[in-house]
């Protein structure tokens, strides 16, 4: 426990912070124009898509909290679902992307009554579902709009494309791997995970690769007498939620820029930011902070009448959809360690 709330303490909030507003600062600097901010007029219109895509992370978190009830069966509470998908948001925007918020979310599921087993299912469960959206939703943008979905002519073209197809490569390995492993022969996964851990270089991080397949096999066990409906309102919770994310941009350029109310381009921009997220999956800073705002820029600046106000409207984004989430979480983790603490002192009492 110790160790997992110590990787989330409150202060890591400055590191993400550090570096996201360095790398917006560095835009700003090297793309300065003295119309960088002309385009913020805060009209009724755009007072009302501002809001509109705040609501679309309201709308994102609602659905990711009754996944999570549906994932339990249940057994949680609204105001538990909130805490911990606050909490899970907040591990994830202060750890490196690549590495994400998985061991804390299992730690926050067992807190809150879940077993072990259980609450490595439920994690399971959910970041399976999350790396099936990209793996359906990527091909079918691309399917429309093909390279487009890239930035055209960018100063680091070959970059984006390799980094897009690492990502996407790594993404189709792990899930088919997970798939394997949760619907076929979790066994079978657990045997070839022993071996691989055999190597030299790697024996170091055998027992805890063998702790992880065992829990693959109890997730297995778990998972497989699940209902049809209880994947559907998962699956559909899922789409609704990286739907959300992704409106909020969509929402931001509604807000500002006349020309993109255009359907096309909103598909368009919806696709980018497909591809985008295939690359920040696998960012190394806390929670794509830095890496974040210099790809929205890259990815979307050839969408708007003046490039100069690209590093602007990545700023707001990131107001919108990340940093939201470092606050909460101070605030929330003091409040929620507190009430765990206090329910097992409880239960250690009646005892």
């Amino acid at each position: 426990m110790d160790k997992i709330i110590n990787s989330l303490r409150p202060s890591r909030i400055i590191i993400p912070i550090l570096i996201g507003v360095g790398v917006s600062g560095w835009l700003l600097y090297r793309n300065f124009n003295a119309e960088a901010f002309s385009f913020v007029e805060f009209t009724w219109h755009t007072l009302l898509f501002l809001v509109i895509a705040f609501s679309m992370m309201f709308v994102r978190d609602v659905a990711y909290m009754y996944r999570l009830i549906v994932l339990t069966e249940y057994r949680l509470s609204w105001k538990q679902a909130f805490n911990i998908i606050m909490l899970w948001e907040f591990s994830s925007a202060v750890s490196p992307s690549v590495v994400g918020g998985t061991a804390p979310a299992i730690f926050f599921l067992y807190k809150e009554g879940l077993s072990g087993g259980e609450s490595t299912a439920v994690v399971l469960t959910a970041i399976f579902l999350d790396e099936l959206f990209f793996i359906f939703s990527v091909p079918i943008v691309y399917a429309f709009y093909g390279n487009n979905i890239f930035p055209p002519a960018a100063e680091h073209y070959s970059e984006v494309i390799y980094g897009f197809y690492i990502g996407f490569g790594i993404i189709l390995v792990y899930t088919f791997f997970l798939a394997y492993a949760l619907f076929v022969n979790p066994y079978l996964f657990k045997s070839f995970i022993s071996w691989v851990f055999l190597f030299p270089l790697l024996k170091k991080w055998r027992m805890g690769a063998r702790k992880w397949a065992n829990q693959l096999i109890q997730t297995s066990k778990i998972i497989k007498k699940k209902p049809f409906i209880y994947w559907f309102k998962s699956s559909l919770a899922t789409i609704i939620s990286w739907t959300g994310r992704y409106w909020v941009v969509n929402f931001l350029f509604l807000a500002f820029f006349e020309q993109s109310k255009n359907l096309y381009d909103q598909f368009l921009i919806y696709g980018r930011q497909l591809s985008m997220w295939i690359i920040l999956l696998v960012s190394p800073t806390p929670g794509g902070s830095g890496i974040a705002e210099y790809i929205f820029t890259d990815f979307l600046g050839d969408l708007i009448p003046n490039k100069s106000w690209i590093t602007t409207l990545a700023i707001f984004w990131r107001l919108i959809s990340y940093y939201p989430y470092l606050f909460a979480g101070v605030i929330i983790l003091p409040i929620w360690i507190r009430h765990v603490y206090k329910k097992s002192k409880k239960y250690k009492v009646v005892k």
